[in-house]
């Protein structure tokens, strides 16, 4: 569990606090990008400034997130501070082997800098260890990788977010009259460092609570199809539910369509993560209960910010260590129906026009959006 220090509260929201200097200059060398299943991006600024390619390695597609948030806004982010820099795009569909091969090739074609969010944390260490033999810095993004030598490492406090998790379900639970009963609880990915940390968060809530964990599952590949397979089959046994901790919002959706299937409309309280447009959604209309919004824009710029600076040949200065890893750690922010205005579109990470199409417009009105 990360220690105390690390769980304080840190204003690193977009203006935020992470010392960076002198990224106004682009180093390194490399030429345009190309090749195997990554795409390079960037550009260059007419010959004025060296090029530095950064290679960004996403996990999977089936979490919203990094298609629409993470990539482009890391992008946006190196393009800003170094025109002449390209990023080399790869996305492993939740496949470590094509991960590993893409890390391959993106270190045959000379990248300068490599930003990782790896799809398992175990094998990855293989891909830190190839990059480190060529000189090649890691950062390990949004998820930790364990016993590898990377420079530095950028998420959240992700024991924290099982907390808020356990914490806003037993609430809600309390609230409306009940202090016992059954809970299922629908972990992440087995071999996602990230999901053991929430499910730590979450026992330690939810194991003194007075309420049964009934059953438990480590979804694979944090696959919806599989969490709402997996609920079905513990419906079949008994219906005797009184809320469901889901790990993120794809689990909680496959959790809820099992559900409402079944009969439980409108379903128990469900938590869930990433604050995914179609569960603040579903968090209007009542099928679940809360998210955990997770900034993604700040993450996603300071490890742009943190690339660049490498690419120069910087040592970047940041605010915390995990497990001895220089470490940059967000704030999560726990997002219910009373305060979806004052976060997520409070922050532009959505519209209301986008939340509130024709099938939602009622909730929005009820809802004050």
């Amino acid at each position: 569990m990360f220690s105390t220090t690390l769980r304080r509260s840190l204003a690193l929201a977009a203006t935020g606090a992470l010392t960076i200097v002198s990224l106004a200059a682009c180093g390194g060398g490399g030429s345009s990008a190309g090749g195997g299943d990554a795409t390079a991006t960037g550009g260059g600024d007419g010959g004025s400034s060296k090029a530095g390619k950064i290679a960004l390695l996403l996990p999977e597609s089936k979490t919203t997130r990094y298609e629409s948030f993470d990539r482009p806004m890391f992008e946006a982010k190196v393009k800003q501070l170094c025109p002449g820099c390209q990023v080399v795009y790869s996305n492993a569909d939740q496949d470590p082997a094509k991960q590993q091969q893409q890390a391959e090739a993106a270190l045959t074609e000379g990248v300068n800098v490599m930003v990782l969010d790896p799809v398992d944390s175990t094998a990855a260490a293989s891909i830190t260890n190839s990059a480190k033999s060529q000189g090649v810095p890691v950062i390990a993004y949004d998820r930790f990788i364990k016993g590898a030598p990377i420079d530095y490492y950028i998420s959240f406090d992700n024991v924290n977010v099982g907390e808020l998790q356990g914490s806003a379900l037993v609430d809600k639970l309390k609230a409306d009259g009940k202090t016992s009963g059954n809970i299922l609880m629908i972990n992440g990915s087995p071999t996602d460092n990230n999901a053991g940390q929430f499910k730590q968060g979450a026992h330690s809530v939810l194991d003194s609570s007075g309420f049964k964990i009934a059953a438990e599952y480590d979804t694979p590949d944090w696959s919806p199809d599989k969490a709402q397979a997996w609920t079905d089959g513990q419906l079949a046994q008994s219906k005797d539910i009184v809320g469901v901790y889901a790990a993120n919002d794809g689990t909680a959706g496959g959790a809820i369509a099992a559900m409402k299937a079944a009969g439980m409309n409108p379903p128990p309280p469900v938590t869930g993560q990433d604050a995914e447009l179609a569960a603040i959604q579903r968090i209007l209309v009542g099928d679940q209960y809360m998210t955990v919004y997770k900034a993604i824009k700040p993450e996603a710029e300071k490890a742009a910010e943190l690339a660049v600076a490498l690419v120069n040949g910087e040592k970047p200065s940041v605010p915390d260590k995990v497990e001895g890893i220089p470490s940059v750690l967000l704030k999560p922010v726990a997002v219910t129906k009373d305060n979806i205005k004052d976060t997520v579109i409070a922050d532009k990470f959505y519209t209301v026009e986008q939340i509130c199409t024709a099938d939602y417009a009622q909730a929005c009105k009820n809802a004050g959006l």
